[in-house]
């Protein structure tokens, strides 16, 4: 939501300007501006005031928390010259949409943005992002990619990245510095370079018994030596169990994770896995010695594979260090492999505060959206600069799906949006069929057109329901029609949704052959939305024609009754059946 805030006529007549400009998620506040920015911060993306810097300044003070969630605020003189970005200037999209406004109200854009805290540049995000450990100047390299200054960008391994700014790019002249992201040590020193660890090594170790701490540790120490691995990037330490209270593994592992939590990561942990498990796990250099001690033909590099499948929730892993044996000690490494990554996005029906917190910030990591136009309209002000944006028309849905599927392969952070049931239903559903195991895939659920609907009729889905779409897009009818039977029979309360005319007719025929005719049907047509309606008839008089396929439609089972203008249930369930403008 963007919050629009004036006190004079000139600002009253500039923020309506404005609103129609920006569409549904605008909207202009009324009564006294102190409690309507009070009332309503919680739930804005952004705010634009129209009054005096001071005064606006003076009433978000209060309510600022932090930089990484505040949203962005910009504030218009009277006279409509300036359109400055106050705060939220980075994470809270401020600069853009002080851009946005000024080109609304032909005024000039007044962008202020500097490093210095945390999550003020994108490169502070991106460290977030990765988990990663931070070697160089990173107060430095952030100001310069504020400034447009050139910065190399070089991503061996291919992380999905969201999206950065032009000036930062592998292709640059000249740069002024370079961020890398890699788990290995450089080759040689480069001056100006800003290195980001991810924590991506998994190690192995395979001991005899009461080895000492030395041991294990020197050992350790050749993975860095002898095969370039950053010891900052090992993420755990990896076992058969019956070294699960080796007293040196755990030592090492506690020293080794005294460094990463002066690094600011989590403390390492000692995974161990029984000798049977173990022995699964196919390795490039089997023991039959071991297999005799331990069970198993392989200890450190079975181990190291195991569990860094284990971590990478099934992202390829590889042996990046082959058993190396040290005194009464054996080590290897593996990686979690990077892999593209989808992530599946429900934006809600329509109002900006019915949208969750964690789609806002999936959105801003994707370099590529991808979705319906009018979806992909109410949420563009918050995707950073840069952002590919992939928007088709209704009736493409599969497409969508199989496009943002492909984007991912390809090892991009990709968002596919969708909004309510629907969305779900059309392009969720494809996109995990058409999704393997080279692709992270990420869902963010969120409000659905059925929960927005029942609300709107009076309150949340409490009794035994079924939610079932009449679309025959992807499903027969005849099974669509078993279904509405099946519900019927069940006696369940039904949300019919993606309803035509036709087969509501004829979902409502076979729901009305189970319960009275008096069973009230209700219906919300655009939740949440700009021209919303809320209307209940009888299911004998519900007239299917007056639905569209933005109307989501709620059938009472045999035993709901209305009673003054709700229908209730005897277990207590029971919505509002009014209609509203």
């Amino acid at each position: 939501m963007i919050g629009l805030f004036a006190v004079t006529a000139a600002g009253r007549r500039s923020a309506a300007e404005l609103a129609a400009r920006l569409g549904p998620d605008a909207v202009v506040a009324d009564g006294p501006i102190g409690s309507a920015v009070r009332r309503l911060w919680d739930h804005l993306d952004a705010a634009v005031f129209f009054l005096a810097s001071g005064s606006a300044v003076r009433l978000v003070a209060p309510l600022l928390r932090d930089e990484r969630t505040d949203p962005g605020v910009v504030c218009v003189d009277d006279e409509r010259r300036f359109a400055i970005a106050l705060a939220g200037t980075q994470a809270g999209g401020a600069d853009v949409l002080a851009e946005q406004v000024a080109d609304v109200l032909d005024c000039q854009p007044v962008v202020t943005s500097a490093t210095g805290g945390a999550g003020t540049t994108p490169l502070d995000e991106l460290v977030e992002q990765l988990d990663a450990t931070v070697d160089g100047d990173l107060v430095a390299c952030g100001a310069a990619v504020l400034d447009g200054l050139p910065v190399r960008l070089v991503n061996p391994h291919g992380f999905p990245l969201p999206a950065l700014p032009p000036n930062v790019s592998p292709d640059v002249e000249r740069p002024l510095c370079t961020v890398v992201i890699d788990d290995r040590r450089p080759t040689a020193v480069e001056e100006h370079t800003l290195r980001l660890i991810p924590r991506t090594l998994v190690v192995g170790v395979g001991s005899a018994r009461g080895i000492s701490r030395t041991a294990v540790t020197e050992t350790i120490a050749r993975l860095d030596s002898e095969h370039g691995l950053d010891p900052r990037a090992i993420r755990a330490i990896a076992s058969v169990d019956r070294k699960a209270e080796e007293g040196g593994i755990l030592e090492a592992v506690q020293d080794l994770g005294f460094w990463h939590s002066a690094d600011g990561g989590d403390e390492l942990s000692l995974l161990t896995y029984p000798a049977e498990v173990l022995a699964a796990v196919e390795v490039p250099n089997p023991s039959p010695a071991v297999q005799a001690g331990a069970g198993t033909p392989s200890v450190a590099e079975a181990s190291a594979l195991h569990a860094a499948a284990e971590l990478g929730f099934g992202a390829p892993v590889e042996l990046v260090a082959a058993k190396i044996k040290g005194d009464g000690v054996t080590v290897a490494a593996a990686r979690i492999r990077p892999r593209g990554r989808l992530a599946l996005i429900g934006i809600g029906p329509g109002a900006a505060d019915l949208r969750v917190p964690r789609a806002d910030v999936e959105l801003r990591r994707a370099s590529v959206v991808v979705g319906l136009d009018q979806y992909v309209d109410q949420v563009r002000h918050l995707l950073r600069p840069g952002t590919e944006v992939r928007a088709t028309g209704l009736g493409e849905e599969e497409a969508r799906a199989v496009e943002a599927v492909e984007l991912a392969r390809e090892g991009r952070a990709v968002a596919l949006i969708g909004s309510g049931d629907a969305g779900v239903h059309a392009m969720a559903s494809p996109a995990l069929e058409k999704a393997d195991v080279d692709i992270e895939v990420v869902g963010v659920p969120g409000v659905t057109a059925v929960l927005a609907a029942s609300a709107l009729l009076g309150a949340p889905l409490g009794h035994d329901h079924a939610l079932i779409s009449l679309s025959g897009l992807r499903t027969p009818w005849a099974v669509i029609e078993r279904r509405v039977r099946a519900a019927a029979e069940g006696d369940l309360v039904v949300c019919l949704y993606n309803p035509r005319s036709e087969q509501l007719a004829r979902a409502l025929e076979i729901l009305a052959e189970h319960r009275p005719a008096t069973t009230p049907v209700g219906a919300v047509q655009r939740a949440t939305r700009t021209g919303q309606r809320v209307w209940c008839a009888p299911i004998g008089e519900f007239d299917p024609a007056e639905v569209d396929m933005s109307t989501t439609i709620v059938v009472g089972s045999s035993q709901s009754t209305v009673v003054g203008h709700r229908m209730v249930t005897p277990r207590g369930y029971r919505w509002m059946a009014t209609d509203t403008p």
